[in-house]
């Protein structure tokens, strides 16, 4: 049995997400037809409830939106490497039931997170990145955009605005 890796303890947790606990409402501007040259973007609304997993370690979400008339249903699960000071982000939801998404892995520096994976488009394997941005922690930003190229390129294809549900 190989040993466990040596983690300095006051490294061991990470508090990059915690700005993201609670209730939220979300505006989601969001590209219909990927990496095909489109401009049709749909707007609409949805909420996000966040709380925190294995006293910093992690967190999860709950998603819930209604996009084209489909109810979409979400969840991502954040866990914290403490020996890579990264954070593997999965996703999994009601759009491709049963699947859990391979992990966006990335981290912040200062107030704006990016994490890389890789996503299937049009039956092709893409590059995607996450884009977090907790400038103003009662209203960040999520982005999502992939890349056909390798990287060289980007398309943005949904873009979330959080705001703080402040009802009790």
């Amino acid at each position: 049995m190989s040993a466990l890796p040596q983690v300095n303890p006051d490294s061991f947790v990470s508090h990059d997400f915690d700005f993201l606990f609670g209730s939220w409402k979300s505006h989601n501007h969001f590209l219909n037809g990927r990496l095909r040259g489109s401009d049709n973007w749909i707007d609409f609304d949805g909420t996000l409830e966040v709380e925190p997993l294995l006293n910093g370690l992690g967190n999860i979400d709950r998603y819930a939106a209604v996009r084209n008339g489909q109810t979409v249903l979400g969840t991502t699960l954040r866990l914290f490497n403490p020996v890579t000071q990264e954070w593997s982000l999965y996703w999994a939801d009601n759009v491709r039931a049963g699947i859990l998404q391979p992990p966006m892995v990335g981290k912040f520096h200062d107030d704006h997170g990016e994490f890389f994976g890789d996503e299937e488009v049009n039956g092709k394997k893409v590059l995607c990145r996450f884009r977090w941005t907790r400038t103003n922690p009662d209203a960040p930003k999520w982005e999502q955009a992939f890349s056909a190229d390798g990287g060289r390129t980007w398309e943005t294809n949904w873009i979330v605005a959080f705001t703080r549900d402040k009802r009790p």
